[in-house]
């Protein structure tokens, strides 16, 4: 099992560790780590193991296992592989990983301003895009962005809460997305929460702090996915 660091706190870079096994295709476990797991449409964090003499092992990307419970740092090619036990220092590649957070928060807004059913998503660098259900209604581009930039400006803070697996079977509507479902099997739930009442649903990836951290967004392409799907694409102008 893993301690997944970043769940707790976002903003966490870097942090001591143990190797805990190396799988069959040169994976590497540690006990703890600041590394966040593919998962959500959220890429797996990239950056590097530094041993104790010095040497860095660069991490191309980072999964789950089989079991769900452990990470699996995956090395780039070519790399020489620590054994169980090692010490390590985890590092992560913290500019690709906060832009990962703004624009995934950012995209939690655009749920908010566009209020359909979200049946896909994915967030990137510096683009993220999420699919809605909304028939043959149209969107007005420059309402939109404007009210992207309202709820970002409103400088909302981003906190997190858990509640039971029950307690989200009673609330059904907190769920947004179609098409991924809110991990279960530990017996209680991640929630994300924008400001007091601006959105709250089941989560776990990783967010900035305050709506303000985004900073300037613009609209990317919308197409038509399909007779209802509409792609919406958003991304950072920085």
């Amino acid at each position: 099992m893993t301690t997944p660091l970043f769940r707790h706190d976002a903003y966490l870079r870097t942090c001591e560790a143990e190797v805990t096994a190396v799988n069959d295709r040169g994976g590497i476990v540690l006990d703890r780590t600041v590394f966040y797991a593919t998962g959500g449409g959220q890429p797996g964090d990239s950056g590097y193991l530094e041993l104790e003499n010095g040497e860095k092992i660069e991490i191309a990307t980072s999964v789950y296992g089989e079991d769900r419970m452990s990470i699996v740092h995956v090395p780039a090619e070519g790399q020489d592989l620590p054994q169980p036990g090692w010490k390590v220092a985890a590092h992560v590649d913290w500019a690709r990983r906060y832009r990962h957070m703004r624009v995934h928060t950012a995209l939690h807004l655009l749920s908010v301003a566009l209020p359909y059913p979200v049946t896909g998503g994915q967030i990137g660098n510096p683009e993220g895009r999420l699919d809605f259900d909304m028939g043959e209604d149209t969107i007005d581009k420059d309402g939109l962005i404007s009210k992207l930039e309202a709820l970002v400006d409103g400088d909302h803070e981003v906190s997190t809460e858990w509640i039971t697996d029950e307690e989200l079977d009673a609330s059904p509507g907190l769920v947004k997305t179609m098409s991924v479902k809110p991990p279960r099997g530990s017996g209680r739930v991640r929630l994300v929460r924008i400001g007091g009442e601006v959105d709250l649903q089941p989560c776990g990836g990783t967010h900035v702090s305050r709506t303000s951290e985004i900073g300037r967004l613009e609209l990317g392409k919308i197409e038509k996915k399909g007779k209802q799907n509409r792609r919406v694409r958003i991304r950072l102008n920085d």
